[in-house]
């Protein structure tokens, strides 16, 4: 089969592209022939051996996939050969086959085309998580989403409006605020780290936020911390802009606030019916129109490397998929 691999760990342009062996099952599994893939901000940590999953050498990017089962394992009920469907892999997505977990596979609902089933799970998924179980958060409360054009964040946007918040987006540019109001903020800024705290104290009328979503990191954490209200909580989803901050401990003693981090991946393993619940809920969203997917740029399966590092330079709106076809 087609292959974008990892053969040793580093930045996207050591990522080969050839012919590698196909897959082959366990009885849990299913043999899926790939349509798309989406890319993630995991991809990026994968390759470099960075990230808290570490696959074995050879091994191809790619966790979140939509495609048609090819082969299912004696002990997989739920799915048979020729059904389209969408998993969580972990890695393995950027080739023209990969094997799955058979309980990480959902049947794709009648209409929905494989992009969009390769852009719903990582990105929305994450994102009800966070504002939901582990936010908490209530009608009229003010959410602050940091990077909101990014995947997660765009997602962050959407479902915040539909859990009742008032949507603060914080961009980059005109072009990523123009797309957040359209996505439903409320508002959205340009911010630099030197004025995020104002800016933030500003648009709520000097009451903070009472939840922030972070998935950026870095110099921008502190000063957005800074900016929460009484209470408020301070949601940890990732690093995009390199690396955690230190958070000086005395500020959520202050504020009676709450550092709540946000691994989705280990919810969907551990918390199986709460996460199934959650993609009901996503899936039913989409049907009805109410959460919007906004696809930058589709890539080429040999252009996949490109794909990941326009994500790691922060060049992408939305999300990017690989397309195998």
């Amino acid at each position: 089969m087609k292959a974008l691999v990892c053969t040793s760990f580093g930045m996207p342009e050591r990522l080969n592209y050839g012919e590698f062996k196909s897959p082959v099952i366990n009885d849990n599994q299913l043999l899926i022939k790939v349509k798309c893939c989406g890319v993630n901000y995991p991809d990026s940590l994968i390759i470099q051996n960075k990230y808290q999953f570490k696959p074995e050498l050879p091994f191809s990017p790619g966790g979140e996939v939509s495609g048609v089962v090819e082969k299912i394992g004696e002990q997989v009920k739920h799915l048979q050969v020729g059904d389209r469907v969408f998993a969580l892999t972990g890695w393995g997505g950027m080739a023209e086959f990969v094997a799955a977990d058979a309980q990480r596979c959902l049947k794709m609902p009648d209409g929905m085309d494989f992009e969009t089933a390769a852009t719903t799970m990582y990105t929305f998924g994450t994102s009800l998580y966070a504002l939901k179980q582990r936010a908490k958060l209530q009608v009229q409360e003010t959410l602050v989403v940091l990077g909101a054009s990014g995947g997660v964040g765009l997602a962050a946007v959407q479902i915040g409006k539909l859990m009742g918040a008032k949507v603060l987006a914080a961009v980059s540019t005109e072009e990523k605020a123009k797309l957040c109001l359209d996505h439903g903020a409320d508002e959205s800024f340009i911010y630099e780290p030197n004025t995020l705290k104002e800016q933030i104290k500003t648009l709520t009328k000097n009451n903070g936020a009472d939840v922030i979503f972070d998935p950026v990191g870095d110099a921008y954490t502190e000063p957005a911390f800074r900016a929460l209200a009484w209470q408020g909580r301070y949601l940890v989803v990732g690093f995009a802009a390199g690396k955690p901050s230190a958070l000086p401990m005395n500020l959520p003693l202050l504020k009676g606030a709450s550092v709540v981090g946000v691994f989705w991946g280990a919810f969907a393993q551990k918390q199986v019916k709460e996460s199934q619940a959650n993609f009901a809920q996503i899936l039913k969203w989409i049907s009805t129109g109410e959460i919007k997917h906004y696809i930058h740029r589709k890539y080429p399966l040999h252009r996949g490397a490109e794909a990941i590092q326009d994500l790691m330079d922060r060049k992408v709106l939305g999300k990017n998929v690989v397309v195998m076809d």
